[in-house]
């Protein structure tokens, strides 16, 4: 190697300078898997990997997911976000506004009573998502999901609105050649799963009350424009490659919880399965969001169980994918995959418990294992939340038995309706194709930029 060379290597080793990447760190990820984990914060993943297999266990995520990263997750206008803005910045590189969806410069002006969009021409415009660069590069593209299909993780991804709740508004610009599709999306989202059928279907007073106002039926628009609308696992199931998929399991929310789920929907681990086995028949690659959004729903009721159930469901997606795109690209020298979390919450694992306590019980002394006491003479369990429903005027013993129960809410400080969102960082974990690059504290901004680059779009 020359002189003229060597200089030029030495001063970027001493520097902190990138030397010039690899050939196999400059491997284009021509499919993108991104994991999103609603409210997944650092607490709750301790909990849930101790609720799984102890202390000294890990989730397959962190066991499979070699890069790791912290990230910032405020948005434009609000220290602690909700799930739109966040969501939105990872897909857009855009820091937005609160409740907004993909649509930058956007005030929230919320639907009327009756779910009528009243955002106007003018409020802001269209953030470019990533979906929708890789659905201009030809590639296949999915969005799935435990909530409702129009709810702002998924929306994120295909919509451009001013506010979240504009739900039929969302709806209507999943559907190509109907009123209202957002174009950008070209022939159409290639895979879609998730609840809430009654944004897609017309209102009746007695069978849908929640339906569409407008009169429309998006399910039968997505039939006419070429996909393969089910309803139930069983369909999903029996979809082929070759040909569009809209799968919604629930009629009128939310799919159910992991350990309530009815036979008739199927896992989230199910639908991501299925959604690469349809989407990477595609010789340009893909790009496929998958949510764990019920991690979320539980946080806000303060019912722990169900919070760390979701979130070992979650788990279990990552690990199916990341088997199975190691079949389909070996060394996943094609493909990136990036899990990470919209934001916190504000439960915490407290009390000094002693090891090998389950997670979810009271705390317990370390020398006797016998319940420990607050300064009033009481129980109190190792899970708490910030605030919450939950916060008794007077504190009673909490039975152990009791506390670990489906449906028990932990006990909260601050008093309020529903629990809020914290203010945290949140932890990112990536692996394959240009994960290289994800580590540090970033943006989640940031998240998107890199994706970009390893996706070369």
């Amino acid at each position: 190697m020359t002189s003229r060379r060597i200089l030029p290597l030495l001063l970027a080793a001493a520097f902190g300078a990138a030397l010039p990447a690899t050939a196999s760190a400059q491997q284009k990820a021509k499919n993108i898997i991104f994991f999103l984990g609603d409210g997944m914060g650092p607490s709750v993943t301790t909990a849930a990997r101790i609720y799984r297999g102890g202390e000294d266990s890990l989730l397959h995520f962190e066991r499979l997911m070699e890069r790791t990263a912290r990230i910032k997750t405020y948005s434009l206008d609000y220290q602690t976000t909700d799930s739109a803005p966040s969501m939105g910045s990872y897909m857009t590189g855009m820091k937005l506004n609160n409740d907004v969806i993909s649509q930058a410069g956007a005030r929230t002006i919320n639907p009327t009573k009756d779910g009528i969009d009243q955002c106007g021409a003018n409020n802001g415009t269209p953030a470019v998502t990533i979906l929708e660069l890789a659905k201009a590069q030809g590639r296949a593209t999915g969005a799935i999901t435990t909530t409702e299909l129009t709810h702002a993780t998924p929306a994120s991804t295909f919509a451009h609105t001013c506010s979240r709740d504009a739900a039929y508004t969302i709806a209507q610009q999943l559907v190509p050649g109907g009123a209202g599709y957002n174009a950008a999306l070209g022939d159409g989202v290639d895979v879609l799963m998730g609840g809430g059928r009654n944004h897609f279907t017309p209102r009746d007073a007695a069978l849908n009350p929640k339906g569409r106002p407008d009169g429309r039926d998006l399910m039968a628009e997505f039939a006419g424009a070429g996909y393969y609308v089910a309803g139930t696992r069983a369909g999903m199931m029996s979809a082929k490659a070759g040909r569009k998929f809209v799968g919604i399991y629930s009629d009128s929310s939310h799919l159910d919880y992991a350990y309530q789920r009815r036979p008739e929907q199927p896992t989230l681990a199910e639908m991501t399965g299925k959604a690469i086995d349809l989407l990477s028949t595609n010789p340009n690659g893909f790009f496929l969001m998958v949510e764990g959004g019920k991690i979320d729903h539980a946080l806000h009721d303060t019912r722990a169980k169900h919070a760390l159930e979701e979130t070992v469901a979650f788990d279990d997606a990552l690990q199916l994918a990341v088997e199975r795109m190691r079949a389909i690209d070996p060394g996943l020298q094609n493909t990136l995959i990036v899990l990470t979390a919209d934001h916190d919450h504000t439960m915490q694992i407290n009390g000094y418990p002693k090891r090998g306590n389950p997670i979810l019980d009271i705390v317990r002394d370390y020398a006797t294992g016998e319940p420990k006491k607050d300064a009033d003479g009481k129980t109190f369990t190792t899970l708490v939340f910030g605030n919450g429903p939950n916060r008794p005027d007077m504190r009673a013993d909490v039975d152990g038995m009791a506390a670990q129960g489906d449906d028990y809410h932990q006990e909260t400080g601050v008093h309020k309706s529903s629990e809020t969102h914290g203010g945290g960082d949140v932890k990112l974990y990536a692996t394959g194709a240009g994960s290289a690059s994800f580590k540090g504290t970033m943006e989640n901004t940031r998240v998107f930029e890199l994706m970009k680059a390893a996706g070369g779009l």
